[in-house]
């Protein structure tokens, strides 16, 4: 059982997101007016969805308010599909996106993958082509210098550097790291690995490579 913190102005999503969750078994608190909820009780929940549009406070400059304060999922509820907003929101340390209307199961298959990826064990370190990973503490050093990356640009790119040489669709790796089984929005890679690259390149590091017409490989 996980807590969930959903954020959204329209009741009936706040409703429709308690009553799916609930019945897995999480407890779920809903807000429709951010404004008076205390910002730091946000480090009292295991995964946060935050609507995009919404009146005060739009979820993209909520995500940036909240994030060095949590360190937990956060999945934007969005009916936007156009591609600047998808790099607005991951940039600003979102991890996945949800575009509305949804599904049931949809949103059950996307949190319960993002729970189950916080619940990885991991143990060791290990270094690939100049970067060293610590796997416990989830973070990326070249030549000691600690690359700022997201929790989901993370994943990805230890995903890749374990798997180096081995090519993958945008589909392959958001399986991989999300685990949804249904249809997957793989778009969202696309977008984390922009922003990896970003980051990565500060410090004259290209670890990953295009392979034009199949995906990604980390060199």
């Amino acid at each position: 059982m996980a807590n969930v913190l959903a954020v959204d102005d329209e009741e009936g999503i706040l409703e429709i997101i308690k009553a799916a969750l609930s019945r897995e078994g999480h407890s779920v608190t809903t807000v429709s007016d951010f404004s008076t909820f205390p910002v730091e009780k946000c480090m009292d929940y295991d995964l946060i969805l935050l609507d995009v549009m919404m009146p005060n406070i739009d979820g993209f400059t909520l995500c940036k308010s909240i994030r060095d304060l949590v360190d937990c999922p956060i999945l934007f509820l969005t009916a936007k599909t156009m591609e600047e907003d998808i790099v607005k929101g991951l940039g600003m340390g979102g991890d996945d996106y949800i575009t509305k209307p949804f599904g049931i199961n949809e949103l059950r298959s996307r949190v319960a993958a993002h729970l189950r990826r916080e619940h990885r064990e991991k143990h060791n370190s290990f270094v690939v082509s100049g970067v060293k990973f610590k796997l416990s503490a989830k973070e990326a050093f070249v030549e000691d210098k600690l690359i700022h990356l997201t929790k989901s640009e993370y994943e990805i790119s230890e995903f890749l550097a374990i798997n180096h040489g081995q090519v993958f669709s945008k589909e392959k790796i958001y399986e991989a790291i999300f685990g949804f089984d249904g249809e997957s929005d793989s778009s969202a890679i696309v977008e984390h690995i922009k922003n990896i690259r970003a980051k990565f390149g500060k410090v004259g590091c290209s670890p990953i490579e295009t392979v034009w017409g199949i995906g990604y490989k980390w060199v």
